[in-house]
């Protein structure tokens, strides 16, 4: 019962982080624009100057990027906060049982990786090139602090209960 336990607390803390990210996306609109719009324009890009695809510096291009942004980290939260209840629901039932009620769980955790991975590792690192630049880079190290300890969760939620 005690690694189940585990495995809600450890959805919740995913679902809580979703949200808070995208709610303070939210509150802080303008500088999450700025972030964004300085990642997307490439500018100050010193290491590799030429890039294979073009920048980004449409006003309506970087906001929809946001949306999508919050938009994700929101369905990361609830699909956690879902997987939560459900796991609670079945903390007591057979293995089976609990095994099934970790979908929404471990989607919440994979689509966390979508966001955190795709969307800032691969995207913003590989084809803007966000490491290039002080405020890129954080971004980047951040995004990579949340991949590890999201992957993590995930396998740990993953395992199976037998």
């Amino acid at each position: 019962m005690a690694i189940r336990m585990l495995k809600i607390v450890l959805t919740i803390f995913v679902s809580l982080l979703g949200i808070f990210y995208a709610t303070q996306n939210i509150v802080n609109f303008d500088a999450a624009y700025g972030v964004i719009s300085a990642v997307a324009s490439m500018e100050g890009h010193n290491y590799y100057t030429n890039a294979f695809g073009p920048a980004i510096t449409s006003p309506l291009l970087i906001y929809i990027t946001m949306a999508l942004i919050i938009a994700g980290e929101y369905l990361v939260g609830l699909l956690a906060a879902k997987g939560a209840l459900d796991m609670w629901q079945a903390r007591a039932a057979k293995a089976d049982a609990f095994n099934a009620a970790k979908k929404f769980a471990i989607l919440g955790a994979g689509m966390a990786l979508v966001i955190w991975f795709g969307f800032f590792t691969v995207i913003g690192g590989a084809y803007f090139q966000m490491w290039q630049t002080d405020l890129g880079n954080s971004s980047l190290e951040g995004a990579f602090q949340l991949v590890g300890s999201i992957g993590l969760v995930l396998l740990f939620i993953n395992m199976k209960d037998e």
